[in-house]
């Protein structure tokens, strides 16, 4: 068909209503004035065209989102030394105009020359109006609930939320859309040089031209808004998250991959990344998958590693899991199995670092990657487990010279007043091996918490310098010795979880249900959910059956029998915070309710399927307690629990610990290891690495799972326990240290900002 030159003008606008349409679903958002003699498309079928659009169900279509399109005159462009003297605002939904709010504000100063000059407001217009104090509530009533929308949104929200902080009103979390960000992404720089608003109205045929006044920019910047979101209607931006994450820029091809997120569950899982050899690119955990894995097509991911992965992606495969604790160690066995090129954990797979005595003669320190037997860490980073080396060496005597020393051989380095070795000794006569033997002895009873003696000397030492006012002095070994409790705690917090041979713990899933782990020497073993209404001990059976199994990387020897033996407590179990106490204990009925509620407050150890054994976290032998609960009564079927045995990162379903200590997995799960002990028992030690071969991290993110408020111990076949002369006691000191430490001194401020 062929237009007239008459008719060309209207037919442009009427392609221009149609657009912008497309977007709002309504053709009176005509910005170009047509009148309605040239709409030739019934209101009938915009509507239904823009229902048809494949929208998000978790998406607000653009057509129904309510923007408040907002403009401020300020006395400055500083929102903390400058005042607003005038807001103007427009809310608008589907093209329609809803309200304007319009006022003059008293900023209770005088207005500087050079802004009357720009905005014509004087300091005599804007003495009898109200202060933002009385303003600002009423605006904020006016937007709430909508998308606020400025023209430099940055600077006009900074004025409101000083003025919300300085009137103390809660500032709404409300989306913002800057319209020169979106202008800059929506236009080449060739066809707007310039994004202020008086030039984009003037490109886009604004209805209203700015004047450096509220409601007049207001209305402008509406037009310009409509104007550019039907510029990208058919980019696919047809929603207020789209058109949120159009802002950054994101290529074509990115975008065009968000149909790897269309069949991804909205349940929390492991997702990966594969890349055109199906090699694994990048692995990460998510709480509902399908919106996690969408970011990465969008605006929302930033970082240009990922869009160099998600350029080289071809596919996305999940791993749907029960709930957070498997995702993340299913996480962790993944990165150690796969060493996906863009997770950064990947090049580090064993990247903790531990402190250890040399097996020699005249122990010394070493820092390692691979722990032995009354190792201490793990450190994320070689520097902090030097630091601790060296402060331990320091106050034990352990020696730090490098000189190889045989058994025949002895130690005689010099004394010397900075720096020297800390087995030296002041004009005594040289140490030999049996000497020297009760200082490493002393190292490893503070490691393994048999005693503090160390610790509190270290204290008893901070104490004479503050006493000698020698603060520096003082605050430089209060921070050492904080960083010396941490580490020992951690230590000692993992072990004593990894020497738990079975721990069953259930956590509230928010829904009425039930989340479980079956946690066997602090590896995850099995995971499950209960559902409302379905019984949980049934399902805790189920995964305790299905559950992998987990051989340590040590060997069960009873307790020496010389330890004291303590009464016992009665019975509770609940969740162990960060010092080893219980908190809320009871029991899990057949209808998941808790039984016997109450709070124990002294700290103490589990024995038997959750019963205290002894006091005060001693690591002492305790009188045989009996179960906690007995079987219950279980339904005649019972629904097969949701949820799976965790996989271990082996080939072949090899058990953890590697295919080299198989042959004593039968042999352990039958009761009896191969050293004729049963690991069962309650009054057994493990002999071997800290963490008996776990991976720190999955340990840490066990511990971190269990200390999580409403946790509840269902059953456990020994009780959690850290030693009696443990760091543990003193973690609040640790933490009143670091709250020192952290603490800025007086006039800091001050001084800062006057140089």
């Amino acid at each position: 068909m062929i237009l007239s030159a008459l008719l060309w003008p209207a037919a442009v606008s009427a392609v221009s209503a149609l657009a912008a349409s497309a977007v709002f679903g309504c053709v009176r958002l005509c910005l170009s004035g047509v009148s309605p003699t040239l709409t030739a498309v019934p209101d009938s079928e915009p509507l239904a065209a823009a229902r048809q659009l494949a929208f998000d169900e978790l998406d607000t279509p653009l057509y129904d989102t309510t923007f408040v399109v907002v403009d401020l005159e300020t006395t400055g462009t500083s929102p903390d030394g400058d005042a607003i003297t005038e807001i103007g605002a427009v809310k608008v939904r589907g093209g329609e105009v809803l309200g304007e709010f319009a006022t003059l504000v008293d900023p209770g100063r005088d207005i500087p020359p050079e802004v009357v000059r720009i905005t014509g407001i004087t300091t005599a217009l804007v003495c009898a109006a109200p202060r933002i104090e009385a303003v600002l509530p009423a605006f904020l009533e006016f937007a709430a609930g909508a998308v606020l929308v400025a023209h430099n949104a940055r600077f006009d929200t900074a004025f409101l939320r000083a003025a919300a902080a300085r009137s103390e009103l809660p500032w709404p979390n409300s989306p913002v859309l800057c319209t020169v960000k979106l202008a800059r992404r929506v236009l080449g720089r060739d066809e707007a040089p310039s994004v202020r608003l008086s030039a984009l109205a003037h490109l886009l045929g604004a209805s209203t031209q700015p004047t450096h006044r509220a409601l007049d920019d207001a209305r402008a910047t509406v037009d310009v808004l409509h104007a550019l979101i039907a510029r990208i209607g058919n980019q696919g931006v047809h929603s207020l998250t789209e058109l949120l994450d159009y802002l950054p820029d994101v290529t074509s091809g990115q975008r065009a991959k968000r149909v790897f997120a269309t069949g991804l569950p909205a349940e929390p899982g492991v997702y990966l990344f594969r890349g055109p050899s199906d090699e694994v690119l990048y692995i990460g955990t998510a709480v509902n998958l399908r919106r996690r894995v969408r970011t990465y097509f969008t605006g929302s991911e930033t970082r240009g590693r990922m869009k160099e992965m998600v350029a080289l992606a071809t596919r996305v495969d999940h791993v749907v899991c029960a709930h957070g604790l498997e995702a993340g160690v299913r996480e962790l066995r993944l990165l150690a199995a796969h060493a996906p090129p863009y997770n950064r954990r990947s090049k580090f797979p064993k990247r903790a670092w531990w402190i250890t005595l040399t097996d020699e003669p005249f122990p010394r320190f070493a820092v390692v990657r691979t722990p032995t037997q009354d190792a201490l860490g793990p450190f994320h980073s070689r520097n902090d487990a030097a630091d601790v080396a060296a402060t331990l060496a320091e106050h034990t005597g352990l020696r730090t010279c490098t000189t190889r020393l045989t058994r025949t051989a002895t130690h005689d380095c010099p004394p010397a007043v900075v720096g020297g070795c800390p087995a030296a000794g002041a004009g005594e006569k040289p140490l030999t091996a049996e000497d020297y033997a009760p200082t490493p002895a002393a190292v490893r009873d503070l490691i393994t918490g048999r005693d503090d003696a160390v610790l509190t000397a270290i204290l008893d030492r901070i104490d004479t310098h503050s006493r000698a006012e020698h603060f520096e002095t003082a605050a430089r070994l209060r921070d050492r010795a904080a960083a010396v409790i941490r580490a020992l705690r951690r230590t000692q917090r993992l072990a004593a979880l990894t020497r738990i041979a079975e721990l069953i713990a259930a956590h509230p899933d928010g829904a009425g249900g039930w989340e479980f782990a079956v946690i066997r020497h602090g590896r995850l073993a099995a995971a499950g959910v209960a559902r409302r209404g379905t019984p949980p001990m049934p399902v805790v059976e189920h995964l305790v059956a299905a559950a992998e199994t987990v051989v340590p990387d040590g060997r069960p020897v009873p307790t020496p029998a010389a330890l004291p033996e303590l009464p016992a407590v009665p019975a509770a179990s609940g969740p162990l915070d960060s010092s080893g106490r219980l908190e809320s204990p009871g029991r899990l009925d057949s209808s998941g309710r808790l039984e016997s509620p109450g709070r124990l407050e002294s700290p103490g150890r589990l024995g038997s399927s959750g019963r205290l054994a002894s006091f005060a976290g001693c690591d002492a032998g305790s009188a045989a307690s009996p179960a906690l609960s007995a079987p219950l009564a279980s339904t005649a079927e019972a629904e097969r629990p949701t949820g799976r045995p965790v996989a271990s990162g082996g080939r072949g379903g090899e058990p953890t610990g590697g295919p080299d200590r198989a042959d004593r997995v039968e042999a352990t799960t039958a009761g009896v290891s191969d050293t004729g002990v049963d690991p069962t028992a309650e009054e057994i030690e493990w002999v071997g690495p800290p963490l008996l071969g776990a991976s720190p991290e999955e340990v840490a993110l066990v511990a971190r799972w269990l200390e999580r408020p409403g946790v509840r111990i269902v059953r456990t076949s020994h009780g959690y326990h850290e030693p009696c002369y443990g760091a543990g006691r003193l973690l609040a000191w640790a933490e009143t240290a670091e709250a020192a430490a952290r603490a800025r001194p007086e006039g800091t401020d001050y001084i800062e900002r006057t140089g």
